[in-house]
Order: structure tokens, then C-alpha cells, then sequence
């Protein structure tokens, strides 16, 4: 799709990008938020639900009082107020995935406000002041039918999956985010990236952004240089991934300066954002929408006391942030390897695995090459995998034993994926123990210096390095058992 975008440089020397980020984050609780069916991904369609989440005529809500927990820490977590009293309200509106046309949600009394986070991007540290954290239920799932992008454009039909309709949802709503300038998409994904970081430790949500238990809708909006009236902005909706965010807002602020650039104005709307790099428009918000708000007249309101709020207090864990600074000075990483294992989905793993008694790096290692590596081809999160870390540790202080080497092991974790005990228990089933007994090497030596014999002329006459020959047909005749350097060691000194 052909759209005249600036350079993004062009872009940011003559305006200023301004941030509002609206965060969705389904809540892992075993049922949904004012039912009691299963709150799970990827059932059959339409096999959870029930008159409640359905909206039939007679059927009455009740709130779930493990999201209500959640909302809180959550809040808590965003050094939000939390509320000492808040109801919920009926959000009117037609749209086929919500049967009952109304979503309950709340308006003007969330359970969570006047937060912020600090994040870091780049060395420069951005305050994000957070206007809201409020809960309501999620709505159920469209799936478009026939054509090529998967959207309602070109679609042949619709079907409506309702399994998805009530599951308890917390919208985080920041305030305007300005002066980050040119960093404007970084800072976004930075902050999304945050936020699913602190929704894994507190244990709320799964954020498997693919599966759509963490989206964001990106809005955006650019002053002139020098003003200080924000513009008219857009809001790219449901982008399900960090790379998007980033992608989605840094080809939205080169639109949107083209546009002004070229003496047009730049319309208030959804947006879609197309992996293929672009953005398409969706529905006008040019004037103010009216949901005709009203209290929910099903629900008791929402009255946490004190004492409840400050016991929930006392479960928060470390901040994300502040624990990978905490165990990148304990590993002595560099902040480039430290990305690596968060990059990886590997921290956790990691730091379980250096509690189990490996090295740090020989942790990062396995768990950010091999083991991920496995796992990608297996279509699996890499925590997944049906190794432990406490198996990778075993693992670990075989090869620093010299029990089996690194092509060794990689045999090892075949057989420990395979289910077949612990590395161990592999090693002594397979026999994949290296060979370090000094007269079965030697007489392979001998073999191997005896097939070879200008390689072993060549090292007599000083060429040491030609060893590399003898120690790989030493390696061929024990099926790479062998201790290696116990191998270099003896041909050496027989051919000396």
C-alpha cells in the first residue's frame, strides 16, 4: 500500500509526538469476571459460556473476587491510589461480540488511579504518569471468513466465537506522554515491555500477547514545534506484539507529518495496523462517542477496606526492573547479555538455574543457544521445555566433571526431552560417558598415529597444531567420547 510518509528524522525536526497508550491485560483467573465458567484460551467455540456471560433475559452477575485481588496489586504495583469505594457501570453499545449491546465496565470510579512507572530506554529514564487502571469483562472474538487479510473488508462472512465474552479484563490508561522526542516508539515499547514484565511477576495474566491476553491500542497525535495545543490524534488499535507497537507509532508520526507537512489535516480515528508496515483506517472518532454510561444496577459495589489493600501490599514482588539491575550485577552480565536472556524469555530459567549451582554463564548458555534453539523448532515457550533447571545444572557439573563434553551433552538433553530421567540417568542408559581411561586412549592413539603417519611426521618436525587431525580420528574411533585434551596430552608426548 503506496501512503506518502517524511522521514522519520524530517518528521521529528519539525514536530513533537504526543503518547497515549491503553493497555489490556486478561486477567488468568480460573473463571470469568461475574461467572462461573472456565476462563481458558483455545477451547472449542462457544463451549464457555452460560446465560450469565451470554446476557440472557433473568441471569445475574456476580463479581469475581480474585479479579477484584488482581485489579488491586495491579494498581498497587503502578503506585496507584486504590479506591476506597468504586461500582461498576453498563458501557452501551451495539457490536455483534457483546450479546446483552453493553459491556460492564467502569467509568468514572476505577478501582485504580493517579499512578506512574518509571522506565529506561537508552540511559534516559521517562516517567509515565498513569491516569487509570479499571476493570471490565472482555467481549467475545469475530472471526472473518474468506478473503486474504482476515479482516471484515473482504471477508465472506463472520462467525462469533463467545468464549471469550466476560473474561476479566484491566484496562491501564497512562495521561498524555510527551517529551520523549524522537524515542517516542521506543519509549512505547519499553513500557508495554514493562507491563508484561510486571504482570508475569505478580502472576495476574499469561500476556501471551499472540494469543491476545496483552494488547495495546497506540495513540499518537503531533504538535508543531514550539505550540503547546496537542493535535488531533489516532488510535491504532489491538496491536498485539512490542515490535509492533514500536513499528505501528513510528509509521503513524511519518503519516501524520506528511499530512501536516502537506497542508492536510489528520482525521481522529481507529487505526489498523498491518504487519506488512502500514496502517489503515478503521471508524471516525471525530466527535465524542456516547456509551450513555449508567451504574450497574446488578452489582454491589466495591468497597476494599484498608486493612485488605495494605495485606495486598505486602505480596508484591520486586519490580522487574529493579531485580534484572539486581541479578545483572550478581551475574556480572554485560547489558548486552542480560537482552539476550530476556530476550530469550530466559531470566527466570537462568536464575533457577544459578540457585541449583551452575555458573551464570554456563546458565545463560544453555538456556539462550540449545535450549532455545529446541524449543523454537518444537513450536514452544522456552519454559515449556521438559527440562528443569535444576536438570541443566546437573547437566552443567557433568561436563565441568569432564563426564561428557559439550557435543556430549547435547546427546544428553535428547535424552532427558525424551523423558528418559535425569542427565545422569541419561548418560549411564546411552553410555555417552566420555572415555578418559589412559590405555583405551592410548591404544586409539596409537591406531590413529599409525593410519596417519604423515600427520604424525608433520608434528614430529614441529608442526604441533596438525594434533587437530589425530585428536578428531581419536574422537571418530570413540564416537566423540573421548576427553580431548587428555587425547592431545598423549599424542604429544609420543610423538615429542
Amino acid at each position: 500500500m503506496s501512503v506518502d510518509v517524511l522521514d522519520y528524522d524530517e518528521a521529528l525536526a519539525r514536530f513533537d509526538p504526543v503518547l497515549g497508550l491503553e493497555v489490556h491485560v486478561e486477567l488468568n483467573t480460573a473463571s470469568k469476571m461475574f461467572c462461573g465458567c472456565a476462563n481458558a484460551f483455545g477451547a472449542e467455540p462457544n463451549t464457555q459460556t452460560c446465560p450469565v456471560c451470554l446476557g440472557l433475559p433473568g441471569s445475574l452477575p456476580v463479581v469475581n473476587a480474585k479479579a477484584i485481588e488482581s485489579a488491586i496489586r495491579i494498581g498497587l504495583a503502578l503506585n496507584c491510589s486504590i479506591a476506597e469505594w468504586c461500582r461498576f457501570a453498563r458501557k452501551n453499545y451495539f457490536y455483534p461480540d457483546m450479546t446483552k449491546d453493553f459491556q460492564t465496565s467502569q467509568y468514572d470510579e476505577p478501582i485504580a488511579s493517579e499512578g506512574w512507572i518509571d522506565i529506561d530506554v537508552d540511559g534516559e529514564t521517562f516517567r509515565i504518569d498513569i491516569e487509570r487502571a479499571h476493570m471490565e469483562e472482555d467481549a467475545g472474538k469475530l472471526v472473518h471468513v474468506g478473503g486474504s487479510t482476515g479482516r471484515i473488508g473482504d471477508a465472506e462472512h463472520s462467525l462469533v466465537d463467545y468464549n471469550r465474552a466476560g473474561t476479566p479484563l484491566i484496562e491501564i490508561v497512562t495521561k498524555p506522554i510527551t517529551g520523549t522526542g524522537a524515542k517516542a516508539p521506543q519509549v512505547a515499547k519499553a513500557y508495554v515491555s514493562f507491563l508484561r514484565d510486571l504482570m508475569l511477576s505478580l502472576g495476574v495474566s499469561d500476556v501471551r500477547m499472540e494469543q491476545g491476553s496483552l494488547r495495546c491500542d497506540a495513540n499518537v497525535s503531533l504538535m508543531p514545534k514550539g505550540a503547546t495545543e496537542f493535535g488531533l490524534r489516532t488510535e491504532t488499535k489491538n496491536v498485539n506484539s512490542l515490535r509492533s507497537v514500536e513499528r505501528a507509532l513510528t509509521y503513524e508520526i511519518q503519516r501524520q507529518a506528511a499530512v501536516l507537512s502537506s497542508g492536510g489535516k489528520v482525521h481522529q480515528e481507529t487505526r489498523h495496523w498491518h504487519e506488512e508496515g502500514y496502517t489503515t483506517p478503521g471508524r471516525s472518532k471525530e466527535q465524542a462517542e456516547d456509551y450513555r454510561y449508567f451504574p450497574e444496577p446488578d452489582l454491589v459495589p466495591v468497597a476494599p477496606s484498608r486493612a485488605w489493600v495494605e495485606e495486598l501490599r505486602g505480596t508484591l514482588p520486586e519490580l522487574p526492573n529493579l531485580r534484572r539491575a539486581r541479578l545483572q550485577a550478581g551475574w556480572g552480565f554485560t547489558d548486552l547479555e542480560l537482552q539476550d536472556v530476556v530476550n530469550a524469555g530466559a531470566l527466570d530459567l537462568v536464575d533457577a538455574t544459578v540457585a541449583a549451582g551452575a555458573s551464570p554463564q554456563a546458565a545463560r548458555k544453555w538456556w539462550t543457544t540449545e535450549l532455545a534453539r529446541r524449543a523454537n523448532e518444537a513450536g514452544l515457550e522456552l519454559a515449556d521445555l521438559a527440562i528443569t533447571p535444576t536438570q541443566v545444572a546437573e547437566l552443567q557439573a557433568l561436563v565441568e566433571a569432564g563426564s561428557v563434553n559439550d557435543k556430549l551433552a547435547r546427546q544428553v538433553i535428547d535424552g532427558v526431552l525424551a523423558g528418559e530421567g535425569s542427565p545422569a540417568d541419561v548418560v549411564a542408559s546411552r553410555g555417552l560417558a566420555v572415555v578418559s581411561d589412559d590405555g583405551a586412549l592410548s591404544a586409539a592413539v596409537d591406531a590413529a598415529i599409525q593410519a596417519h603417519p604423515d600427520v604424525a611426521e608433520r608434528i614430529r618436525g614441529g608442526k604441533v597444531q596438525a594434533a587437530g587431525a589425530l585428536i578428531g580420528e581419536v574422537m571418530k574411533q570413540l564416537r566423540g567420547q573421548a576427553d580431548a585434551a587428555r587425547v592431545r596430552e598423549l599424542i604429544l608426548d609420543k610423538l615429542a
